[in-house]
Order: structure tokens, then sequence, then C-alpha cells
């Protein structure tokens, strides 16, 4: 066996030309996988943060059926009791923050034009330490003193003309059939990575919303998480200690459908990718073993007629694009993780996603995982292309191989 390494060796560095350019038709491949799966990667890091700190938070926890329900019978899913649950779920490990959230749906009016809304009573402390994803366009969040004030999307604010300081009522039923209405003060307009959310979306203090809706619950209790990577840990715990008591827990990625799809594309389109490079590394390398063994013709046809078996010749020719492979994926690797390192610091202006707002920075990310999944695609796909001329090789008739060039 270390025979037979030495002599796939000498074989590739007499080769030098060859060689070099089978291990950087390795490299690039492999290296362009590292890039585009860190690419992607922060696709889905950058977009589930901007859902987490603009929207839902890492965990949700409701009334059970209320995601189901909410639309026909809000009023029947109401946490009774949100400041005693929010304790006892804020102890859990992992959790960092809990505040309620009463959601609600009407009609704003700015005493010319009417528009439909999906509003959320918040707790302006609590809600303005974590969205920070939320860019506000003009004014600035709700504050603690802020009893009738309220923040709309952009979209409200550009359907209704409305300005910071303009008065606008809000208009709900109640389930008894009765309709309530509470004047606000528009105190900010922002602006989310989701122009669907800013279309509509209002946000008015809980206190107010609890006025409004003649209510002193709460239709969820948002959960923010120390590290995101904790979320299926933390959702555990809570549905153990919570599912007996009739609450359900909802995770981030499961409330927001866009991401869902999101995954799914940029996952089918990343699929393709990794076959293309390794279609290509694959014809590359078969493309580089064929000319060697063409040109080796007579050396295999020599070799086997002093007495070594095929199986030795196919072990040989293996050996040699397994080594090949291997320095190729080490070196596209490294190529790859120095150029997301570089690209990373620099930053990759990119314009908003579709139905999104917002324009964002992105980068490489470097996940040891993807890095070893690249470089094994690049690995794999030399040998795959190598098989088959080893053992055409293997199968010469010495006859001919000796006669071959003359």
């Amino acid at each position: 066996m270390k025979f037979q390494l030495l002599l796939a060796l000498r074989n590739i560095f007499r080769q030098r030309a060859r060689s070099a350019a089978t291990l950087l038709a390795i490299g690039v491949g492999v290296a362009g996988l590292v890039l585009a799966g860190g690419f992607v990667q922060d696709i889905f890091i950058q977009l589930g943060e901007a859902i987490i700190h603009a929207q839902t938070g890492h965990l949700q926890v409701t009334r059970q059926g209320y995601r189901e329900g909410r639309m026909r019978a809000p009023e029947a899913y109401l946490i009774d009791a949100p400041d005693q649950l929010k304790v006892g779920v804020g102890e859990t490990a992992g959790v960092d923050k809990v505040f309620a959230r009463l959601n609600f749906s009407g009609v704003i009016n700015n005493g010319k034009r009417d528009l439909g809304i999906i509003g959320e009573g918040i707790e302006p402390a609590a809600e303005g330490q974590i969205s920070t994803y939320l860019h506000y366009m003009e004014g600035r969040p709700l504050g603690a003193r802020d009893d009738y004030g309220i923040v709309v999307g952009q979209g409200v604010a550009r359907s209704l003309g409305l300005r910071i300081g303009d008065r606008v009522n809000l208009v709900i039923s109640l389930a008894e059939g009765a309709v309530n209405t509470l004047d606000f003060e528009l105190v900010g307009v922002f602006q989310s990575f989701s122009k669907e959310f800013d279309a509509r979306a209002v946000r008015i203090p809980l206190p107010a919303a609890r006025e409004l809706m003649d209510t002193q619950g709460a239709h969820v209790l948002v959960v923010m998480l120390r590290q995101t990577a904790d979320t299926e840990r933390v959702a555990t715990a809570l549905e153990a200690a919570y599912g007996p008591q009739g609450f359900e827990v909802a995770r981030w990625n499961k409330l927001s459908d866009f991401y869902e799809k999101a995954v799914d594309l940029y996952d089918r389109q990343f699929g393709v990718l990794r076959l293309i490079i390794l279609l290509m590394v694959l014809l590359s390398v078969a493309n580089s073993v064929n000319m060697a063994i063409f040109e080796r013709t007579r050396e295999f046809g020599t070799v086997i007629a002093l007495g070594t078996r095929p199986a030795a010749v196919f072990r040989t020719v293996l050996t040699e694009s397994v080594i090949i492979g291997l320095l190729g994926a080490l070196l596209g690797m490294s190529i790859g993780s120095l150029l997301a390192l570089g690209i990373s610091a620099i930053g990759i202006p990119m314009p908003p996603p579709p139905n999104a707002n917002l324009g964002y920075t992105a980068e490489i990310r470097l996940l040891p995982e993807q890095v070893l999944t690249a470089g094994g695609i690049g690995f794999l796909a030399t040998v795959l292309a190598a098989i088959r001329p080893a053992r055409r090789v293997s199968k010469l008739d010495v006859v001919e191989a000796l006669r071959h060039g003359v």
C-alpha cells in the first residue's frame, strides 16, 4: 500500500501541468460551493433575524387553537392572566424577555378616508429593546408616555397621507356587536422587511388596546431568547410545562409563511448549483484522467506485460485520483474560506428581496458543515470521475497497448 501511494504521488508530480489544471478545476468548484453555501446561509440568518426582531419574536405562547380561530372569534382565545403567565415563562432557562400583545383588526380613519388595518397592542418599553429591524422613516417608536400614541406602517401612512402629529381614529367591533373607537396621535411611521406587513400594520400601547377592546387579557406572549439556536429546546420545555394547561407554543419560522417559502426556494436553487458544479468537476477530472491514460497507454501495457495484475493498475489510477481529489478539496476549502472572510469584511450591498422594503448588507457565513460538505462534493466528484477510466485501463490488451503510438 505504501509503495502504491508513493508511485501515485510520483505520477502526479511527473505530470505537473495536468495535475495543476485538475487541482485548479476542483479547487474552483469547491470554493464556489463554499461561497454560494455561505451566501445562502447568510440570507436565511438575516431574514430569520429580521422576522424575529420585527414581528414574531423567537416564540409565541397562545391559547390552543388561536391561530385557526382568531379571525372568527378572537375574544375566545384571550389569556386571562397574562402577567402571571409571563412570570412563569420568563423563568424558563434560555428565555431573555417575555411581553404581551393584544391583537385586533378594524378600521383607521383620518377624517377623510378609511383603511382596514391589523393592529397590535404592545408594551412599548419591552418592544423597543427587541424591534431592531423596524426602521422608522418618520418620527419615533412608541414610548412610555405615549398613552394614546400610534405608529403605523409606511404603506398605511402613504394610503392615508398621514404625517407625524396627525390625529386618527381606530374603530373596532366588539364581540357583543358594539362598536368602540379611540382617538390617537401619530408619533412614528415604520418600515419593516415586509411590504405586506407595512401596508396594514399599526401599533398602539397595550393599555390603550385593552381600553379599545374592553378587556384586561392578551392574545399572545412573545418570548425572546438569548440565542436563536435555543429556539427548539426552549419551545419543547414550554410545551411540556404549559401544553397540559391549554396553551400552545409557535416557533418563529412557522409563524412566517414568507420565510418558509424563501427557504424552500433557495434550497432548491442551491441544490441545482451543487449539481452543476458536481458535473463540471466530473467532466474536468474525467477529461484529465482520460488524457493521462491515453498518453500512458504504452506505460500501462509494459507494466501489465511485466506481470502487474490489472487490479493493481486499477488501484494505482484510482489512488492518483483520490490524492488529487483530496488536495483539490483542501485547496478549494482554503480558497473559499479566505475569499469568504475577505468578502464579509467588505460586505455585499443587496437590494430588497421580493415582497420586502429594505435592502441589506450580505456576508458569506462560514459554517463548518457547509465547508466540509463542499469539500466532500469536490472529492467525491473526482473519485467518481476516475472509476470508469481506471476500469478501462485495467482491461487493456497488452499487445495493442505496447503498439500504441508506434
